[in-house]
């Protein structure tokens, strides 16, 4: 069925804003919910789609977001560690849900969480609860609920593949030994599309799921043979606790603690399929469900090219700043520290703009290597993002990009990016770097700022003044040097697009 609107949420996020693309080529006219619409700025799809600007916590935006609409998906969760996530959660799903009966909405389609009978952690309770508040709406609702999702980007993808590239033996929790079974990402938005046209009488959860029933460890050693790595041995410690555990895939891969967290606690169970009544109203594709290795060959060639749709980097940071850098004139009265550095270039305002944009992630930050990776350890060993986050696409950055310990807040391409940082500082920072053409050549400028929080925040930004010498003055000189050396080349065609991967 066809030219039904469909309201998405959770559209800045890993799954929905792969499902948003998906929706459009299927004939569904789509209006997306966004606390931050500025993340959707760059994406390819913007034009094609209606922004509402709002919170979930927000009634009045949801009940306007909800006006026409035929289906709700929703796909928004906290993957917070602490606090009140369960009770914020359940207050937007009793929002939605009374506001999707009153605009007479005919379908909501949530994506929860595969899970055992029994005991469960706090975040697949949560997951539980707010389906059950879907489906006591009086909206028919569809629940889907899945375990691990593998593609290019995903959190537990990643998680899977750094373990496995970093560590040639791995001590590991006891989890390691339960079983699990993954779907990959295009069978998770076969089921979310298909979904939205149930029959109305249609109200309950389904468990969705690929056709392998694996160990995690098992699932590592897949991800090796498919990467060409030697299989790992491991060994299960009873001492790991999902606490000790998420500070272990803290420190060795660049998943924060505060989604280590929530994707560990899950992990404490077996979460397989327990019935397959799915198959009854949504039948498999010709050819059967993505099997884990394929999953893991797709994702590995959409990294391999450079086409991740979305990544679990630009999933929001717990703690992190999230107010966008006020205009100069708004800084009257205020304290706020800044380096400011200047440099012309020979090389035109083009080959100046592409090593800007290139930076970060592999390529690294141009100056001081040492001090950037001691950063990073340090802002790990605290709970932060660190810097081995690295970026989505390795030339091209996009608004709401998450680039190492950064978040990219705006980007004029060819002229001015600002990034803000997400490392956990007393205060706030961002880093701006303009182009500007100067005649035969450009002009590169270079803005960090600081606003400081306290006491502590002012201590902060003295204790590292002496390394801004060495660090932001080496950092624009290289990037000038950079943009001299780098020869003129013309950008290679986008390969083709496979379904998803």
């Amino acid at each position: 069925m066809t030219g039904r609107r469909a309201l998405v949420t959770g559209a800045t996020g890993y799954i929905g804003g792969r499902l948003v693309p998906r929706l459009l080529a299927d004939g569904f006219t789509v209006r997306v919910l966004a606390r931050s619409p500025q993340k959707l700025t760059d994406v390819p799809w913007l034009q094609q789609v209606e922004v509402a600007e709002g919170d979930l916590h927000d009634r009045d935006a949801v009940a306007a977001a909800m006006k026409d609409v035929d289906v709700v998906y929703y796909l928004v969760h906290s993957m917070r560690a602490s606090g009140d996530f369960d009770e914020e959660e359940a207050d937007a799903a009793r929002i939605v849900a009374e506001e999707a009966a009153a605009a007479g909405v005919s379908r909501i389609v949530y994506l929860g969480a595969l899970h055992p009978e029994g005991e469960l952690s706090r975040h697949l309770r949560s997951r539980v609860a707010v389906g059950r508040i879907l489906l006591d709406s009086g909206v028919p609702t569809v629940v889907l609920q899945a375990g691990v999702v593998i593609g290019s980007g995903s959190a537990s993808f990643e998680m899977i593949r750094h373990l496995t590239e970093v560590l040639p033996y791995m001590p590991a929790p006891r989890w390691v030994r339960n079983r699990i079974q993954p779907i990959a990402i295009r069978d998770v938005l076969r089921y979310l599309i298909a979904a939205a046209d149930l029959p109305p009488e249609i109200n309950r959860a389904y468990d969705i799921g690929g056709p392998d029933i694996l160990r995690y460890g098992q699932m590592m050693n897949g991800f090796a043979l498919e990467a060409g790595l030697r299989q790992r041995p491991i060994a299960s410690l009873p001492v790991f606790t999902p606490w000790l555990a998420s500070q272990w895939v803290n420190l060795v891969t660049p998943i924060p603690r505060s989604l280590a967290v929530p994707i560990i606690e899950s992990l404490q169970y077996d979460c397989v399929v327990r019935e397959h009544d799915i198959d009854e109203v949504i039948p498999p594709p010709e050819g059967g469900l993505t099997g884990y290795r394929t999953a893991v060959r797709l994702a590995l060639a959409r990294m391999r090219d450079g086409d991740v749709e979305t990544s679990w980097r630009n999933s929001t940071v717990g703690n992190a700043p999230s107010d966008p850098l006020p205009s100069d004139p708004d800084w009257a009265g205020h304290t706020v520290y800044t380096d400011v550095r200047e440099r012309s270039s020979s090389a035109s305002a083009d080959r100046l703009w592409r090593v800007v944009e290139g930076i970060g992630g592999e390529r690294g930050w141009y100056s001081f290597p040492l001090a950037w990776a001691l950063r990073g350890w340090m802002d790990k060993l605290v709970g932060g993002v660190g810097l081995r986050r690295g970026r989505r696409d390795a030339d091209r950055l996009q608004t709401g990009d998450a680039l190492d310990w950064w978040r990219v807040e705006r980007i004029d391409r060819g002229r001015e990016l600002r990034l803000r940082a997400e490392m956990l500082v007393p205060g706030k920072a961002w880093l701006e770097m303009l182009v500007e053409q100067e005649g035969e050549g450009s002009r590169y400028r270079q803005r960090a700022i600081f606003f400081p929080k306290g006491l502590a925040g002012r201590l902060y930004w003295f204790a590292i003044l002496p390394f801004h010498g060495v660090i932001f003055n080496g950092m624009a000189n290289r990037i000038v040097a950079e943009a001299a050396e780098e020869p003129s080349s013309e950008s290679a065609p986008a390969p083709a697009r496979e379904p998803a991967g």
